[in-house]
């Protein structure tokens, strides 16, 4: 067991460098310096020479958009007024006991009680501008961050925010899963999907000790590169490294005409 948990760490952390070497290199592909730093808690993975913040994202399969426990979705004010969303997110997490060890020796009774704020939770971001602001606020900390980057094929492809929301919140389906093999329950997470298939997922997080009563939102890259090549076309190219697309030209890049 300590093996398996100490090639799980060293496997995240090298996910995590990984990431900071792709916002580094697309700091050198608009011009920032080499002595370039980040903030490597921020969502704000580069600013650019404008002074617009972007989220660069890499990765192959899955982006993990938010790991975030009560303390969240209890004190940050965004969740808090988000028409009822923050409140059920702080449902979810209190379904489950307050240790582990209790969850841990009746895990179906805490998976019952999920159900419930689930559900309503999926009603809830089946409207389309309550969906828009949570994924605003999820990817885009509320319109803090200007950018969603995108590290594929070697190039990166940059998404003005508004767009990316847009494209998002007026596609996906929202629904809760369900049980589709023995010993599954259903209504366990709010699922997001885009031409029948999965393209995110709101769940609980309740694997150990240290990562319990946790909410998970995860989205499947390929399935939201494909929406977004979809819905929003390729508008101006930067240099061989950066493509632009939709409105983002409008503001990306302003450096260079002053």
């Amino acid at each position: 067991m300590r093996k398996k948990r100490a090639l799980t760490t060293e496997k995240a952390r090298a996910v995590r460098q990984q990431g900071h070497d792709d916002a580094f290199e697309f700091a050198l592909a608009v011009g920032l310096p080499s002595d370039y730093k980040n903030d490597p808690q921020a969502k704000k993975d580069v600013i650019d020479p404008s002074g617009d913040a972007h989220s660069v994202k890499s990765g192959v399969k899955k982006w993990q958009v938010f790991l975030y426990g009560l303390g969240r979705f209890e004190k940050d004010h965004a969740f808090v007024v988000m028409n009822g969303i923050g409140a059920l997110l702080v449902d979810c997490i209190n379904a489950f006991p307050t240790t582990y060890a209790k969850y841990a020796r009746n895990k179906v009774v805490a998976k019952e009680r999920l159900r419930v704020p689930m559900v309503k939770l999926a009603e809830k971001l089946k409207e389309v501008s309550r969906l828009k602001a949570f994924l605003n606020k999820s990817l885009f900390n509320g319109g803090e961050v200007n950018y969603l980057t995108v590290k594929q094929d070697g190039v990166f492809h940059i998404f003005l925010n508004k767009d990316v929301v847009d494209a998002l919140g007026d596609s996906l389906e929202v629904c809760n899963s369900r049980a589709i093999a023995a010993g599954q329950m259903p209504e366990q997470k709010v699922l997001l999907r885009y031409n029948g298939k999965n393209l995110g997922e709101l769940e609980m997080r309740n694997d150990s000790e240290i990562h319990y009563r946790e909410v998970r939102f995860n989205m499947i890259k390929p399935k939201v590169m494909e929406l977004l090549f979809t819905k929003i076309p390729m508008t101006k190219k930067l240099n061989d490294k950066v493509l632009i697309y939709g409105n983002a030209p409008r503001r990306f890049g302003r450096w260079k005409s002053t």
